[in-house]
């Protein structure tokens, strides 16, 4: 709080809580009580530093070579995504500043509001959340690859949207590899109608497959997904992605043979959800 921007963080916050009516600043006893509040949230937030995330991604980084080597690949063959959902610029620019060059956005409106902070000379933003068709419009011209392309009806929407700013868009297919009622996204005989579906798109390159299994049976899954990657690619050269793996398992999804993983909580902490009332 000694900085500009802690205190002025501070009185937005403050603002933000006071609109509500039961913290009226007329009630001493409730806005010292949001004050405390919001002095410890902000607390939480500075311990979230740059210095963490330089020792997190050196920690990942070094459980990738392992997981790499049992493979029988390098570290160089696994590309590492910093998952962004709900953390500030400032811990995304200390990640890029560490050497990450791939970002992954969850949500459309999240990603156009804090696009212009980013640090992004040498870095790509690939789209990972769930796209709704009216969304496309407003990313089309910001990410480098839509990941999670988990219908025809979507697939139809990035073509006519990539069309419009003439530029061919990297997809992955989302596959729904546990077949969770609770998720969407292809089954496996699906992805293979899909992909076919996708090569007659002059504006869409097929880059991949991408999924988040049960984790149940996340290794049982990831297994299902090379095998399906792998006969994919025999059809379409051009597939170099398979995105599996995240913050809690993808140490093993490296050894199934995931070419990309999506880490988020391991390098920024856990996510907060901030709920105003």
């Amino acid at each position: 709080l000694e900085s500009p921007q802690g205190r002025a963080d501070l009185i937005l916050y403050m603002k933000m809580m006071m609109s509500s009516s039961a913290t009226q600043p007329d009630n001493p006893v409730i806005s010292a009580l949001t004050i405390r509040l919001l002095l410890k949230e902000k607390s939480l937030m500075m311990q979230r530093t740059e210095e963490m995330v330089k020792e997190r991604l050196h920690d990942i980084r070094k459980t990738v070579e392992e997981a790499a080597a049992i493979s029988g690949r390098s570290s160089d063959d696994v590309s590492v995504m910093a998952v962004t959902k709900t953390v500030p610029p400032v811990l995304v620019n200390a990640a890029i500043a560490e050497g990450i060059t791939l970002l992954g956005e969850n949500r459309a409106q999240e990603l156009l509001e804090k696009y212009a902070d980013y640090h992004l000379d040498g870095v790509q933003i690939h789209f990972i959340g769930h796209l709704q068709t009216n969304k496309v419009k407003a990313i089309i011209d910001k990410v480098s690859c839509i990941e999670s392309v988990d219908s025809v009806r979507l697939i139809d929407e990035i073509e006519r949207q990539a069309a419009r700013i003439d530029r061919i868009m990297d997809i992955l297919l989302d596959v729904n590899i546990s077949a969770q009622e609770s998720k969407g996204g292809f089954s496996e005989e699906e992805a293979v109608q899909a992909a076919a579906y996708t090569s007659s798109c002059a504006h869409l390159h097929l880059k991949g497959l991408m999924c988040i299994p049960d984790q149940t049976e996340s290794h049982a899954a990831f297994l299902r997904m090379r095998r399906l990657f792998d006969t994919l690619r025999k059809q379409y050269s051009a597939m170099d992605t398979l995105s599996m793996g995240m913050s809690g398992d993808f140490a093993d999804a490296i050894r199934c043979g995931s070419t990309q993983i999506r880490i988020g909580s391991a390098i920024f902490g856990e996510r907060e959800y901030r709920r105003l009332s």
